[in-house]
């Protein structure tokens, strides 16, 4: 029987010998590779933190204690030693999901997909558990880049001013988000692994060994048993490795520690647990660790992967991009042409499609790390100072950076085109990333222009006609490949026209389906039984004033939309039409207000009736009930 078939509950590790916990450690990654490679997922990550996540079992007890990971696609290594060792289903409806879930185990905390929250949870738990006598520890683990995030460093500054309260960072060092990892601070972290290239003599290190034994049983506080072998290794090592970062936010440090090395870790997890007060564990680890193909990837050690073959790491299906890789082509021909074109990204360098340009024009690309509201605001100066940001970043990411783009952007009028990737129903990460708040966001906006493409032709075109507007705009498109072209039958002002169908002596209803929902719209009107005029009108907010126009000529509207219903363009049309006095009923049909757990994109759309058969019976349903007010 393997080790970790006898794993059912965290207390089951603290049951292993050091050499079966290095067993199990080789089990896990044998497990990891061989089912995340059928359904994909997060793979770089959890292979990196296998010893991390078994030592942080072994030496604090959860979920007493509690454990946070950010992000939380590194906690799989946690699931499994938590009793989820069904991963058939990852990512997918019914099964676990790639991230902490409240709803399967009461040993996951935070569900936490959006980086560098971690410690801001951390402080909150560890006073509201300090208030209530519990003297358990909260130990943050965080990595992936997360540490570039500005929250990371608003909660290093209120965790520094409590030095009683139990609360271990655990900083998973590897270097990288997807890309590695950029920043001043990322630098200066990185200084301090060079000093544990120093190498103290064998007597001395035992003869630490012995003082630290007689140290334990004198019966001192933690804290001076910490304090005095920290001062004695400092008497060889120097002070640097300590006087960095944490040091002068007087929080104890101890590190780097080989991340992969199970008895550095145990002992440094329980020298952090006894101290009694902050402590920042550093450890260093690989990502991909253990997989040849995954170690040999320098693009991003397989961090995110689609159903691969186990044996060389290659795609079963070979992956599309898509939307994505239309955005990346026509923005490497416009930077071409254009010297003020600067593309800005958040960590997500590969992922939103600006590698290209990168590679041409490497002084005309700006990763800010993950560090959104600060990407947002910095475009805000880029174009004040006479260039032309594009930031691209995830939909659901722009949610961070709403401020920002209200008060920084929108405000000063500046010429910034947000291009937001995987927007509307993304499916297999979950509700924390599904794109489908940014259109009722971007509602409330004043002056901020914004372009939904139906096709990979009109990203094009919109992406050329964003980057002239001497204001802020943004675009959004969904995850997954690009349609085929949905070419215009004919034009009303500003409006394509996709489908029309008249019927004698009754006005059409005028469907409009925002961006990738064109299609959806031509399928559901040529399905309905009543007459249908389908237009796009690209740019759907402000709302054109050609749509308006259209009011005598139908008898409502329709708007089926890749977001919410509530807030979204449907309820913007209605307040437009209510503004002009123009009386006709409207429709909106879209993404009800909730979380939506993972799933595939169709069946989730399916649920909310946004098919074909779904849209044409409540076009058909909605003209009936108009005829029988009338």
């Amino acid at each position: 029987m393997s080790i970790l078939a006898k794993i059912s509950d965290p207390a089951d590790i603290k049951k292993l010998s050091l050499l079966e916990m290095r067993s199990l450690a080789q089990e896990i990654r044998r497990f990891l590779i061989t089912n995340v490679a059928r359904t994909g997922g997060h793979l770089g990550p959890n292979l990196g933190v296998v010893e991390l996540s078994i030592a942080l079992h072994r030496v604090f007890d959860s979920p007493a204690d509690k454990l946070i990971f950010d992000t939380g696609h590194q906690a799989y290594v946690h699931k499994l030693l938590t009793g989820r060792k069904d991963f058939t289903q990852l990512r997918q409806a019914g099964g676990i999901s790639g991230y902490p879930s409240r709803r399967e185990s009461v040993h996951d905390i935070v569900e936490n997909s959006h980086a560098s929250t971690s410690l801001s949870w951390a402080d909150g738990i560890s006073r509201g558990m300090q208030l209530q006598g519990d003297d358990h520890c909260v130990v943050a683990v965080i990595g992936d880049g997360a540490m570039t995030g500005g929250m990371t460093w608003e909660a290093l500054n209120n965790i520094a001013e409590d030095t009683s309260r139990r609360l271990i960072i655990v900083l998973n060092d590897n270097g990288r988000s997807y890309a590695p990892t950029i920043g001043g601070m990322v630098r200066r972290i990185d200084s301090f692994k060079k000093i544990d290239e120093f190498r103290i003599s064998k007597e001395y290190e035992e003869l630490l060994e012995r003082i630290k034994s007689n140290l334990k049983k004198s019966g001192l506080p933690g804290n001076l048993v910490y304090d005095t072998l920290r001062g004695l290794k400092h008497g060889v090592k120097g002070a640097l490795v300590d006087a960095g970062i944490f040091d002068s936010l007087r929080l104890k440090y101890i590190g780097p520690i080989d991340g992969h090395n199970l008895e550095n870790l145990l002992e440094a997890f329980q020298m952090a647990k006894d101290y009694g007060g902050p402590v920042v564990v550093h450890t260093i680890t690989e990502k991909g660790r253990g997989y040849k193909p995954a170690e040999e990837n320098m693009a991003d050690h397989f961090h995110a992967v689609g159903r691969i073959h186990p044996e060389t790491g290659l795609p079963i299906v070979e992956s599309r991009f898509g939307w994505t890789s239309v955005f990346s082509e026509e923005m490497l021909q416009l930077a071409r042409k254009n010297p003020q074109l600067v593309g800005v990204t958040a960590a997500m360098l590969l992922p939103v499609g600006l590698g290209p340009m990168q590679q041409e024009f490497p002084e005309r690309i700006i990763d800010v790390g993950i560090a959104e509201q600060h990407g947002m605001t910095m475009s805000a100066g880029l174009a004040k100072a006479g260039m032309h940001p594009v930031f691209a970043l995830y939909a659901t990411f722009m949610n961070r950076a709403f401020d920002q783009l209200l008060m920084d952007v929108a405000l000063h009028n500046e010429a910034v085109t947000i291009c937001l990737d995987r927007s509307g129903i993304t499916g297999d990460d979950g509700p924390s990333h599904n794109g489908m708040w940014d259109l009722s966001l971007a509602a409330m906006i004043p002056g901020l222009q914004v372009g939904v493409p139906r096709d990979g032709e009109r990203l094009r075109e919109l992406l050329r006609q964003a980057v002239q507007i001497s204001g802020p705009t943004l675009l959004r498109y969904p995850k997954g490949p690009v349609p085929p072209d949905i070419p215009a039958i004919a034009k009303r002002g500003s409006l394509d026209v996709l489908f029309s169908r008249s019927l004698p002596g009754e006005k059409p209803l005028l469907v409009m389906g925002v961006g990738a929902f064109s299609a959806l719209a031509v399928q559901g009107s040529q399905l309905a039984d009543t007459g249908t005029l389908v237009v796009d009108p690209r740019w759907i907010l402000p709302i054109a004033e050609d749509l308006l126009q259209l009011a005598e000529e139908v008898a409502g509207f329709v708007v089926l939309e890749d977001g919410l219903v509530d807030g979204g363009v449907g309820s913007e049309l209605q307040l437009a039409l209510q503004k002009q006095g123009i009386v006709r009923p409207v429709l909106a049909l879209g993404i009800n207000k909730e979380f939506i757990m993972q799933g595939k994109r169709a069946d989730i759309l399916a649920a909310e009736n946004l098919t074909p058969a779904g849209v044409a019976q409540e076009i058909t349903n909605f003209a009936a009930a108009i005829k029988n007010k009338q």
